[in-house]
């Protein structure tokens, strides 16, 4: 069944020259690409093509789907079958970006008018808000995977659609941590993985700026940390200390409540402590 395209700029059906399988072609070409070396199981085919398996997650300011992209009858390319999510942040009139004022403190672009616009939430304003935030997500989660952070691997942007790696298994994505229920002798390695992520994070200056246990997938006894458009500069930006604090807080909590005892003020000074020695 295909998934809804209510509220999204995205919309298969009409597409001119259909392909032999699937909803529409790859739409690898003319996109920006993530970084190199890339994942064998990324597939670059102008062959490929891609069908929509339905929605994944919804938010208020973007629907993650499910899409599958494969190359029909191939058999040259190293991967000939993947499973993606497809991050598609709502256009102009049905967005509701309500936490961005605070985020995009430090943030600036290059032309005053379009700051203007942004600042008064116009009609142009909106539209511009919108690709900056696919954009930034994108470029972050770029620079993350370089960096070594447990994130997912970004394929590419298009305008609005940003298609990543699916973290999970043969197509089933992987439970969010709040969802999930890991065995009590998993969860000190489980806080050792997300110390370690927070701690590169801050070493380069950056807090997610949203963190919590619904921004963490639980894949195997891997942590994966999703959810970038708002990644803040915690010296840049006034309120970086306090988005750190909470970002600390909200996992912090969720680690004592399953019966592991952590330190949170611990945590939160390691990291200032990192953020600041660039200083």
């Amino acid at each position: 069944m295909h998934a809804s395209q209510e509220n999204t700029e995205f919309s298969f059906d009409s597409l001119p020259d259909a392909p032999p399988e699937g909803e529409r072609w790859s739409s690898w070409d003319g996109a920006t690409h993530g970084p190199k070396p890339r994942p064998d199981w990324v597939i670059t085919a102008l062959r490929a093509v891609e069908a929509d398996l339905g929605v994944l997650k919804t938010g208020k300011e973007a629907d993650v789907h499910v899409v599958r992209r494969w190359v029909p009858d191939g058999t040259s390319e190293p991967a000939l079958d993947s499973h993606l999510a497809a991050k598609r942040y709502r256009t102009g009139e049905h967005r509701m970006f309500h936490r961005d004022a605070g985020y995009q403190e430090g943030r600036r672009v290059r032309r005053s008018r379009e700051m203007r616009a942004m600042a008064r939430r116009t009609e142009f304003g909106r539209e511009l808000l919108s690709g900056q935030w696919a954009a930034a997500e994108f470029a972050a989660l770029g620079t993350l995977w370089e960096l070594g952070l447990p994130v997912p691997y970004p394929v590419q942007l298009s305008d609005r659609e940003m298609l990543m790696e699916l973290v999970g298994t043969d197509g089933v994505a992987a439970p969010r941590l709040a969802q999930a229920r890991p065995a009590p002798d998993l969860l000190a390695e489980l806080f050792e993985q997300l110390r370690r992520a927070m701690v590169l994070l801050a070493r380069q200056g950056w807090t997610h700026g949203d963190l919590s246990p619904y921004n963490v997938l639980l894949d195997g006894e891997r942590l994966v940390i999703i959810d970038w458009p708002q990644i803040v500069d915690i010296i840049g930006n006034p309120r970086g200390f306090e988005f750190l604090e909470r970002d600390v807080g909200n996992m912090c909590r969720w680690f004592v409540t399953r019966g592991l005892p952590v330190d949170e003020g611990e945590l939160l000074g390691d990291l200032v402590a990192e953020a600041t020695s660039r200083w």
